[in-house]
């Protein structure tokens, strides 16, 4: 049965030194898509909380949650799922490096890499417009519109 509503995430658009942070978050590597790291939104903590969290969750590092840059959409017509993903640009506070072996408690995460705009042309990696935006010089924000997840 189709999720009666669509399920909210945020993620962090993380750039440093020239290399944006992607994660494969496919249990067991099933996928090789690559996206930018997040999650689900809990109720009642703000939408930076929940990205900070779930950033930390990840990869181990901590980020202070700057403007939002990207609304995104996707879904899963043959289940059902729909999610609305917010895009915020964030930067790094203190450590910048992601322990060998680090595990989110979910044992989700099966991958981390920092990327540059050349290394992103040989990943698969949604949304589409990631890569644009994180290497944008402007500050806009962007709306993708409904796009189909792919495995």
């Amino acid at each position: 049965m189709p999720a009666k509503y669509p399920r909210l995430a945020v993620r962090a658009v993380i750039v440093h030194e020239g290399r944006l942070l992607l994660v494969n978050a496919w249990p067991d590597g099933k996928s090789r898509l690559m996206c930018a790291p997040g999650g689900g939104v809990d109720p009642g903590a703000s939408l930076p909380d929940n990205l900070a969290r779930e950033v930390f969750e990840e990869t181990g590092l901590r980020v202070a949650v700057h403007a939002p840059c990207l609304v995104n959409e996707f879904h899963d017509p043959r289940i059902g799922f729909h999610q609305v993903e917010v895009f915020f640009r964030c930067s790094i506070i203190g450590e910048t490096t992601i322990t060998d072996g680090w595990q989110d408690p979910e044992n989700i995460v099966t991958e981390h890499v920092w990327a540059s705009s050349a290394d992103i042309s040989m990943l698969k990696i949604k949304p589409d417009s990631l890569a644009r935006i994180a290497f944008a010089s402007d500050s806009s924000v962007t709306y993708d519109p409904l796009e189909m997840i792919v495995m």
